[in-house]
């Protein structure tokens, strides 16, 4: 282990303002704010031994700086105390530390500090705010959106320029990587769970209380999410006006749809793309109820062709699909603003990163940000989750599924109107 991680270990109380200065002089002196406990250890092995160590004894992992003070971070800081930590932890996030980068034991900082019951301290809401801030920059870097100084300015003292901006380069694609690198591994384009066009194309099986891919058992839907969307069907119909208008998006089990069918809308549009949920759709009746239209397909391509034909307009939207992202989503807002009646309200199925609950808080608060360019206010309730979706021993709704998708003890559930409704 190197000074700087032993530094973050905090191995003399009161931590004080020395603590912090011998951070940043390291920092200063070109010891990345990512150097891991593995790699320092396999300098001192090569040190010791005059030879690199063998595969089979590198340990896989990246405990930065971050985490080692989100492990050893005292809980009984003073207020002085809690200040230091906070302008060390700042330190390293400046120098590019990853928010998301995992340890040994697939740990982020923001996991650590969760599992240590410091979820609600000034230094989780930090990391959690680094990692809103790294997926906007990240975004306005693929998007190209980011502006860079016109050439002649660029010439004016060209060395010393030309050294910031290495550096400035360096920060950006390091940060770019460390949003993605030692996550979850990554999903294989071939994997339903990952790419659309293959789960559209894959065979898929109704259990009892369970929706998944035939082969991999992949959790599509599943019953233990019926109160949750529960919630979605009772804010959608709280604003709607008479003769009510609904358009759910990914019909799965029919949960939420049962529900919006018990309301008795005026209409209600369902889009569903997947060939066997369409079998299934049919076998239960759906395309006899005289108030249903299914929408056969993709909802990019169905909702481009209500918005072009005009004269549709919805009290409520829901969405909850399978295998896509949360880029698609943001596609999905742009369609929102147009077929949402002013008064009305969009819901989805919360589970943005719910498998790790510090991904989780920071979608919570990317979300209102993505929203508020679309006029849209989101307001989220804390809602406890069924108790069966944490089970570790005995008896799991995750017993016949591929992974779970879920580990948060809490349900963020949005509701989003015009922000002027």
């Amino acid at each position: 282990m190197s000074a700087m991680h032993e530094l973050c270990r905090f191995p003399a109380r009161p931590v004080t303002q020395h603590s912090l200065e011998a951070l940043r002089a390291f920092l200063r002196a070109g010891v990345p704010a990512t150097y891991t406990v593995e790699e320092a250890q396999r300098v001192e092995a090569e040190d010791e031994t005059g030879a690199a160590p063998s595969p089979e004894e590198v340990v896989p992992g990246d405990t930065t700086p971050l985490h080692v003070i989100c492990s050893h971070v005292p809980d009984d800081l003073s207020r002085e105390e809690s200040e230091i930590v906070s302008q060390m932890v700042s330190t390293l996030l400046e120098y590019g530390a990853g928010w998301s980068l995992v340890d040994p034991n697939g740990r982020t900082p923001g996991c650590i500090l969760n599992n240590r019951g410091l979820s609600d301290t000034q230094l989780y809401q930090q990391i959690v705010e680094a990692g809103v801030r790294a997926e906007l920059l990240l975004r306005k870097i693929n998007d190209g959106g980011m502006e860079f100084l016109a050439e002649e300015s660029e010439n004016e003292n060209e060395n010393e320029n030309e050294n910031e901006n290495e550096n400035e380069n360096e920060n950006a694609v390091e940060f770019e990587d460390n949003d993605n690198k030692n996550e979850a591994e990554p999903v294989p384009v071939s994997d339903p769970a990952g790419d659309q066009k293959t789960y559209l194309e894959t065979p898929l099986e109704y259990a009892e209380d369970s929706l998944v891919t035939k082969s991999q058992k992949d959790g599509v839907m599943m019953s233990w999410e019926t109160e949750l969307m529960r919630l979605g069907c009772e804010a959608m119909f709280s604003s709607a006006e008479e003769e009510p208008v609904i358009l759910n998006i990914g019909f799965g089990m029919g949960i939420i749809d049962t529900m919006i069918q018990n309301k008795n809308p005026h209409k209600h549009y369902i889009c569903e793309a997947h060939p066997d949920v369409l079998k299934k759709m049919r076998q239960d009746g759906w395309y006899d109820k005289p108030n249903v239209v299914v929408l056969e397909g993709r909802w990019q391509e169905k909702l481009s062709e209500l918005l072009s034909s005009g004269g549709v307009y919805f009290d409520g939207i829901y969405y909850d699909t399978f295998s896509e992202h949360y880029e698609d989503m943001l596609e999905l807002f742009d369609f929102v603003v147009g077929l949402l009646k002013p008064g009305g309200t969009f819901s989805f199925f919360n589970g943005l990163g719910a498998d790790r609950k510090v991904v989780y808080d920071v979608y919570k608060s990317l979300v209102p940000i993505d929203l508020g360019d679309y006029g849209l206010g989101c307001n989220f309730t804390n809602v406890p989750v069924p108790t069966s979706t944490l089970t570790k021993e005995g008896t799991s709704v995750w017993d016949d599924v591929k992974r779970s998708y879920w580990s948060c003890p809490v349900y963020y559930h949005p509701v989003i109107r015009f922000i002027d409704a």
